[in-house]
């Protein structure tokens, strides 16, 4: 049974917490974690390339010179794409990269993450996840004393404001909710800050 340790807002450690099985217990699947981020990436791609083809730029289509007797190499018209500043061969336009997984690969992905991350111990789980006043050095203090330093993803179980406008300028840390986590999410941030209600709400929602 995966375990993770049970901290409080002073980074002291008050005991462990068990992990459910199901969601961090699992093998990880290394072929769905690499379909799943390389979907994340080409969702993220705005695909706005765009170049002229032949038949786009504006210029003459007269013949430069004659075919022959000149010692030139042939010529048709300006524009062609082995002209400086011709049009492009095979142009790049703009496209949609963007596709679909299905709803099982996302929850195996997404299980797998959390299942490496709880094996590297990696998941630091608050009793209870709040601050009083937006202070991003309480904060990164906060972080400081669980020994969290460099790249750190934080959940909370509702969008606390508080919370993520305190995390919001320190490099490295980001904000999100228990329900809208992503195995990229999960996988690129370092460790692990999970309140413990959105630890519920984790176990709750995936199981």
């Amino acid at each position: 049974m995966p375990k993770a340790n049970l901290f409080n807002m002073a980074g002291e450690k008050i005991g462990e917490i068990q992990l459910s099985e199901a969601i961090f217990g699992i093998e990880p699947n290394k072929s769905v974690l690499h379909d799943s981020v390389k979907n994340h990436l080409a969702n993220c791609r705005q695909g706005t390339q765009s170049a002229l083809t032949k038949g786009e730029v504006s210029y003459t289509t007269r013949k430069p010179w004659r075919q022959k007797g000149t010692g030139r190499a042939r010529a048709g018209y300006a524009g062609s794409p082995v002209w400086y500043h011709g049009g492009v061969a095979f142009a790049p336009k703009p496209r949609d990269y963007s596709y679909t997984l299905n709803k099982k690969v996302k929850r195996i992905a997404l299980k797998s993450a959390l299942s490496v991350k709880a094996a590297e111990n990696e998941i630091y789980v608050i009793d209870d996840l709040h601050v009083d006043e937006i202070k991003t050095k309480a904060f990164a203090g906060f972080l400081k004393n669980l020994g969290i330093e460099g790249k750190a993803l934080v959940v909370t179980e509702n969008v606390e404001e508080k919370v993520v406008k305190s995390a919001r300028n320190i490099e490295g840390v980001s904000t999100t909710t228990a329900t809208i986590l992503s195995p990229y999410m999960i996988l690129t941030s370092g460790k692990m800050v999970v309140s413990k209600a959105a630890l519920a709400k984790i176990e709750e929602v995936f199981a």
